[in-house]
C-alpha cells in the first residue's frame, strides 16, 4: 500500500455545524488540508485515505458516537490516529478513548495550540503506522513469491530451527 501523498489530511467529524466550521477554518489557516463531516456515517462513506491523516472526532453525536466510530474502524482493521473533542466529557469516557488508542482527549472549548499539538502528534503516529504497513506489505509480497516448500522451511527457520533440520 504505497503512500501516494505525504501531505496529511485532518478529518473533522462533528455534528455541530458552528464547531465544525470554526475548527475547519482554524486548521486551514494553520496550513492543513481538512475535510469536514456532519456525522460518523458520512465519514465512513468517504473511504479510508491512502496518505497520512488524523481523525478529529466529537464524542457525542446524533447517530453513531465518536467512540463507536473508533471501535468500528479498529474492528475493520482500519484504525486512524484520533483526537477526541467533546463538550460533555467525563473521566471514564476519556479513559475508554485513550485505551482504544486515541492520541488525545480535549474538552470544548479547547486551546487552539493544544489542538494543533495534538493533531501533530496524531499525524506523526499515523505516518509511522503507514510505514509499518508498507513494510509488512513488502514482507507479505516477498513471502508469497516463495515456493510452497520454501514457505514451509521458512516457517521452521522462524521458530529457531536450522535450515538443514
Amino acid at each position: 500500500m504505497p503512500v501516494h501523498d505525504d501531505e496529511p489530511t485532518v478529518f473533522v467529524v462533528d455534528d455541530d455545524p458552528s464547531v465544525r466550521r470554526s475548527v475547519v477554518r482554524l486548521l486551514e489557516t494553520a496550513g492543513l488540508r481538512v475535510e469536514g463531516f456532519v456525522s460518523a456515517e458520512a465519514f465512513l462513506g468517504r473511504g479510508r485515505p491512502a496518505g497520512p491523516g488524523c481523525l478529529l472526532l466529537d464524542v457525542r453525536m446524533s447517530g453513531m458516537s465518536g467512540l463507536e466510530l473508533q471501535r468500528q474502524l479498529a474492528a475493520a482493521g482500519r484504525p486512524m490516529a484520533t483526537v477526541f473533542i467533546t463538550g460533555h466529557g467525563d473521566v471514564p469516557m476519556s479513559v475508554e478513548a485513550m485505551k482504544a488508542g486515541a492520541v488525545d482527549f480535549l474538552l470544548k472549548p479547547f486551546d487552539d495550540e493544544a489542538l494543533l499539538a495534538a493533531i501533530d502528534r496524531a499525524v506523526t503516529r499515523d505516518r509511522a503506522r503507514l510505514r509499518e504497513w508498507q513494510e509488512l506489505d513488502g514482507l507479505r509480497s516477498r513471502f508469497q513469491r516463495l515456493t510452497p516448500r520454501q514457505q514451509e522451511v521458512f516457517a521452521w527457520v522462524a521458530t529457531g530451527l536450522l535450515n538443514k533440520q
